[in-house]
């Protein structure tokens, strides 16, 4: 079990998460590991945010928010994986949208 304390102006919050693990680990390796994934998930949350908007999509329909977080993620690597300009992700996915060269070269095996 993990317990979270936040304090948000006045308010005091208490969170409780339950894990289920075969790992022998103490509490400080086990909050480690914990805070190491969760800080990669908001990383990655707030770049597809960041870069693609995905928090203000509005679809919502069936599997069509699975297919599209899908879809922005192998965009999101494809685009980190270009080293042939430096410009931001936002800059380079401009670059995709403007130049068919730029976004077929995103897609060429190397």
């Amino acid at each position: 079990m993990v317990e979270r304390k936040r304090i948000a102006k006045e308010e005091t919050r208490v969170e409780r998460q339950y894990y289920i693990s075969s790992l022998q680990a103490s509490a400080e390796k086990f909050s480690s590991l914990i805070r190491g994934h969760w800080s990669i998930e908001n990383q990655l949350h707030w770049v597809l945010d960041a870069t693609f908007h995905e928090d203000s999509s509005l679809i919502r329909k069936d599997h069509s928010p699975q297919n599209l977080s899908t879809l922005r993620k192998i965009a999101l690597a494809l685009l980190k994986k270009d080293s042939s300009r430096k410009a931001s992700l936002r800059r380079k996915q401009n670059f995709a949208a403007w130049d068919n060269d730029f976004l077929a070269s995103l897609f060429a095996l190397e």
